[in-house]
C-alpha cells in the first residue's frame, strides 16, 4: 500500500521577499544567537538542542531556558521584542544533546552526550540577576536522552546513571521523585519490571497523571503505567506496526487527553500521525500528514485541543489545527532555516528547529533552532485565522512521487522533474494567482524551462498526477 500525499499550500499568499524567514501566520518578533559560532559545536555541528520556558509568578516575568553544546542559557523574553541573557550555567563542552524541564522555581537539565557528563538542577528564584546551581553531579543521573515532569515525578528516558568511577547502569526509563526539589530520589527504573523484548529504549516520553506515553523508537508507541502504590510499571496498551512505522521519536497529548499526536524521525521525510487514545487496548489512526516531502518532523507540542506545533529539522515550526482531528490544517508556519529544507530541496543535515515551547501566559512562542539560537514568535494569527490549509493522507495503489525543482532561486532557466508513471500536470502559477505555464505529461516529467520572459519574483509550481498533488516555491531572480 502506497502513500499518497495530499497537501495544499497557499504559498501565494506568503510575503517571501520582504522577510528574511518564510512564515505564514506567524510573526517573528526577535531572535537571540547568545552560542555564536565561537565555542565547540555538538558532533553533528549543532550550537542548540532543546528548549523550554518558566514563568516567575513573583515578578510576572517570562523566560525562555535554552540548551547550548556548551551549556544553559536563560533569556528574558518579558519584552519579546528584546530577549536579554540573564544567566548561563556552564554543562559538557560540545555536546548535541541537551533536553531542560521546571518544577516549581526549579530548572532540570539532562544531556546525552558521552562521560563525562552529568545532571544540573538550577535554581532560578533569583532571576533576572543570576540562578544558583544546586545539584551538578554524575552519580545520580550522568546521561538522560529526555526529560519529562508530572506533578513530583521526574522521568528520564535513556538514562545512565554512575555508580563507582567504572561501572555504569543504564535504563530504558527510570522514574524519580521530587518531593525535595534539589534531591530527586529514584524509586523505580523501567529495566526493574518490563523485559527488554518489549521496551529496550525510551527515546522521549509525555507523562500525565503516572501514565507513560512512551516513544520507544523502532519499538512502536507504548502506553505505560507507573503504579505508585506498589512502585511498580505496567504496560498497559500498545501501537506498533503502523502503515509506515519507523522511529518513534516523541508524542504529546490533547488537553481532554483523547488524541495523541506523534512524529517518527529515522528515516527522514516520515509524516506527522494523530490517533484516538481513548481505548488504551484499541488505540486508532485519525489522521496522517506531511509538512513537506522530506521533512523530518521531530518534536510535537499540542495548545489545549485545537492546535499542534510540531518542531520540524530543515522547515522550522508548523502550527496545525486539530480542532477536528480527523480534518486537520495548516495554520502557520516560520521556517527557522531558510537556507535548507523544503524550499531549497535540501533533506539533509542535521540542521534547523529542534524544539519550541507555546505555553507561557502571554502566549508568545519560543522556538530553538540548532545553528541559530533563540526565535521568539507571535502567533496569534494562526491561532486565530479562519482560512487554514487541508493537509492529509490517503492510501491508494499510486506509487508516491517527487516533485524536483532545480536551482531553486533560479535565473535563466529550471529543470523541473517527477518520476511519476502516470498521466501528470504541470502548472507555474504567479502571484495575481495567474497560470503562467500549463502542460500535461503522458509519463515522469523531465522539462528545463526557459526563464528569460518570466519576471522576477515568487512562483507556486503545482503537479498533479492522479491523486497525488505536490507543490513547491519557485523563486527567480535573474
Amino acid at each position: 500500500m502506497k502513500h499518497v500525499l495530499l497537501l495544499v499550500l497557499n504559498l501565494l499568499l506568503l510575503p517571501f521577499f520582504s522577510q528574511t524567514y518564510n512564515s505564514y501566520n506567524v510573526t517573528l518578533l526577535s531572535q537571540l544567537n547568545p552560542n555564536g559560532s565561537t565555542v565547540t559545536a555538538g558532533w553533528a555541528g549543532n550550537f542548540y538542542a532543546g528548549c523550554w520556558g518558566w514563568h516567575q509568578t513573583s515578578t510576572n516575568k517570562e523566560y525562555a531556558i535554552i540548551g547550548g553544546s556548551n551549556g544553559t542559557y536563560f533569556i528574558d523574553v518579558t519584552v519579546p521584542s528584546t530577549p536579554s541573557v540573564c544567566a548561563f550555567v556552564p554543562g559538557k563542552t560540545g555536546c548535541t544533546w541537551r533536553e531542560i524541564k521546571t518544577y516549581q522555581n526549579y530548572c532540570y537539565i539532562v544531556s546525552d552526550d558521552s562521560r563525562p557528563n552529568r545532571f544540573q538542577i538550577v535554581d532560578m528564584s533569583t532571576l533576572p540577576a543570576s540562578v544558583n546551581v544546586v545539584h551538578d553531579d554524575s552519580t545520580l543521573i550522568m546521561r538522560g536522552h529526555t526529560i519529562w515532569i508530572d506533578q513530583n515525578k521526574m522521568y528520564i528516558g535513556g538514562l545512565t546513571r554512575l555508580v563507582s568511577t567504572n561501572s555504569l547502569v543504564s535504563s530504558p526509563m527510570a522514574v524519580y521523585s521530587l518531593a525535595t526539589p534539589t534531591a530527586p530520589v529514584l524509586l523505580r527504573e523501567l529495566s526493574q519490571d518490563i523485559s527488554p523484548s518489549l521496551i529496550q529504549y525510551v527515546h522521549d516520553m509525555y507523562v500525565r497523571n503516572d501514565t507513560v506515553y512512551a516513544s520507544t523508537g523502532y519499538q512502536g508507541l507504548q502506553l505505560l503505567k507507573y503504579n505508585a502504590a506498589n512502585n511498580t510499571f505496567s504496560i498497559t496498551g500498545t501501537y506498533q506496526n503502523y502503515t509506515g512505522s519507523a522511529y518513534n521519536h516523541s508524542s504529546f497529548l490533547t488537553q481532554n487527553g483523547k488524541h495523541l499526536i506523534f512524529c517518527d524521525e529515522v528515516p527522514h521525510g516520515l509524516p506527522i500521525r494523530l490517533v484516538n487514545v481513548e481505548n488504551f487496548a484499541n488505540i486508532q489512526p485519525e489522521q496522517t500528514f506531511h509538512p513537506y516531502i522530506g521533512t523530518t518532523p521531530h518534536n510535537p507540542y499540542v495548545v489545549g485541543n485545537d492546535f499542534a506545533l510540531v518542531a520540524c529539522y530543515h522547515d522550522g515550526l508548523m502550527i496545525y489545527n486539530i480542532s477536528n482531528p480527523t480534518a486537520v490544517s495548516l495554520a502557520g508556519y516560520f521556517d527557522t532555516y531558510p537556507q535548507g529544507g523544503h524550499f531549497q530541496n535540501q533533506y539533509g543535515g542535521y540542521v534547523g528547529n529542534w524544539g519550541a515551547y507555546p505555553y507561557l501566559p502571554s502566549g508568545i512562542v519560543i522556538a530553538s533552532d540548532m545553528q541559530k539560537g533563540l526565535f521568539v514568535l507571535d502567533v496569534t494569527t494562526a491561532y486565530n485565522s479562519t482560512v487554514t490549509v487541508p493537509v492529509g493522507i490517503n492510501e491508494t495503489n499510486e506509487t508516491i512521487s517527487k516533485l524536483s525543482v532545480y536551482p531553486n532561486p533560479a535565473r535563466n532557466m529550471v529543470k523541473i522533474q517527477n518520476n511519476s508513471t502516470q498521466a501528470s500536470r504541470l502548472e507555474i502559477i504567479n502571484v495575481l494567482g495567474q497560470t503562467v505555464f500549463q502542460t500535461d505529461y503522458n509519463g515522469p516529467i523531465n522539462e528545463t524551462l526557459d526563464l528569460q520572459d518570466f519576471p522576477n519574483g515568487c512562483y507556486l509550481i503545482r503537479c498533479i498526477s492522479g491523486y497525488n498533488t505536490q507543490f513547491e516555491q519557485l523563486i527567480i531572480s535573474h
